[in-house]
């Protein structure tokens, strides 16, 4: 990629931010509800107090001079205080934040760990009964609402046959130093296996119910793309020099049909982050998403703003660290 399509390329990220951040703004700003009225609850303050508040808070101020501020004090990286927690807004997403990328990797491994063999399997025995199964199943995985989803495996693993937790990252007796404040790994590097345990049991319901829908989707590019490279000639080439089938499918069908399988995968990491809002709230899951959530029944305008902010920039960035990877794996391409 040349330097200049690199500029122009960044100049597109940042329009998109700049859009999505008016876009944020103005929507909380025009929801109903009022932050102070809902901060103040039963308290009877009085209306200088109310007022006071307002002011504190710098809702007092026009809505076009209230956005410029966020502008500026986002390009900055200041998003100012968050109005419930009375501390700097950067400060609680980084609390929550360990917690939502430690869920997404598991679910991304999970996807990975189901969608290639499974895609792989379903091209090479095309349409058998083990083709349409895996079909079938991708499908089906891709249109399960993730909330009912989520409710199912609770009822089953955690109600009825009680194998798995209800809810949070680990039990409160598991005290763990923070290193990486990633659960699964600061317990390995305690040395602590019974910690890992009962942090990975946490992890495993929420784990399946937001990888699953991605790996339907990646099996199904993996499947597509497999079947494309096998009817290419330098496969039946291979195939002519004797090679064995499993080198010929490892070592030259596999490594040329995953292209269009990593930077999907790419694009579908941005979306695990901002789409497990309702898997955290349904798992009562202590990540950034479940914030957000409830961030926005209480009007925390700070918090939402920046959560989605940082959502969009994910998001972005993934794609186009996802343009840059298909470029990379396959030279032919440019952007």
């Amino acid at each position: 990629m040349s330097i200049g399509r690199l500029i122009e390329r960044i100049g597109q990220l940042l329009l998109v931010l700049l859009g999505v951040s008016v876009i944020v703004f103005f929507m909380m700003a025009l929801t109903p509800g009022d932050p102070v009225e809902i901060m103040l609850g039963d308290q009877h303050a009085t209306k200088e107090q109310a007022d006071s508040l307002r002011r504190d808070m710098g809702l007092d101020l026009p809505i076009h001079q209230r956005f410029v501020a966020f502008l500026a004090n986002a390009a900055s990286g200041n998003f100012g205080l968050s109005f419930f927690h009375r501390r700097p807004v950067s400060d609680v997403i980084a609390e929550r934040l360990p917690a939502t990328i430690e869920l997404s990797l598991v679910a991304l491994v999970l996807a990975l760990a189901i969608a290639i063999p499974l895609g792989v399997l379903a091209a090479v025995k095309k349409n058998t009964f083990l083709d349409r199964l895996a079909t079938v199943g991708s499908l089906f995985g891709v249109s399960l609402p993730g909330f009912w989803f989520g409710i199912l495996l609770l009822l089953l693993f955690a109600v009825n046959l009680r194998m798995l937790p209800v809810s949070g990252r680990i039990d409160y007796d598991f005290q763990i130093a923070a290193v990486t404040h990633l659960l699964l790994v600061d317990s390995l590097l305690a040395g602590r296996l019974d910690a890992f345990g009962n942090a990975l049991s946490h992890l495993i319901l929420p784990a399946i119910t937001l990888g699953l829908p991605m790996a339907a989707i990646l099996m199904r590019v993996t499947r597509t793309s497999m079947l494309e490279v096998l009817s290419q000639d330098y496969v039946t080439f291979a195939q002519a020099k004797g090679l064995s089938r499993r080198r010929v499918l490892l070592r030259h069908a596999l490594k040329n049909a995953l292209i269009p399988t990593v930077t999907v995968a790419a694009i579908e990491t941005g979306s695990l982050l901002g789409g497990n809002m309702v898997v955290e709230t349904v798992f009562g899951w202590p990540g950034l998403g479940r914030l957000v959530v409830e961030s926005i029944f209480v009007r925390n305008y700070p918090l939402v703003q920046a959560a989605v902010l940082f959502y969009a920039v994910t998001y972005v960035l993934l794609n186009f660290v996802a343009d840059i990877l298909y470029t990379v794996l396959n030279p032919r391409v440019r952007l």
